[in-house]
């Protein structure tokens, strides 16, 4: 079965929904998350809306990803990138087909990936060029 057969609207907003509750009451990311989110059943559409674009291309999300997690960078760290996906990879695992849930585990990954280089990968300085 092809993954965009067994990917639509209310198995991601199922998705989502159960995954965020498992990140809110996970010791290491509930307190980052639950102290950046104001309200959460708005975040929560929000972030339906951004995984319907990601894996449905519906053009529904109309954020800015990176900005947002920027805010947070003093308190994010590579090792929580790993709990999320870890915590995404079983939530996935138990919600949807398993050709569903493999591209939403690989999409995942790629984003985290881009959000990390985005946050945390810095370039050494320039050696100075020695006169010719």
């Amino acid at each position: 079965m092809n993954h965009r057969d067994a990917i639509d609207e209310a198995g991601l907003e199922r998705l989502v929904e159960h995954f965020y509750a498992r990140v809110r009451a996970d010791a290491e990311l509930g307190p980052i998350f639950n102290d950046a989110i104001a309200d959460w059943p708005e975040h929560l559409e929000k972030l339906a809306a951004f995984w319907s674009s990601v894996m449905l291309t519906s053009g529904r999300y109309k954020g800015q990803p990176m900005p947002a997690h920027m805010k947070h960078r003093d308190r994010i760290t590579p090792e929580l990138f790993g709990r999320w996906l870890a915590l995404w990879n079983e939530t996935t695992a138990e919600l949807m087909e398993p050709a569903a849930a493999a591209a939403l585990q690989a999409k995942a990954a790629r984003i985290a990936e881009s959000l990390q280089l985005a946050m945390f990968f810095r370039l050494p300085p320039a050696e100075p060029r020695a006169a010719a």
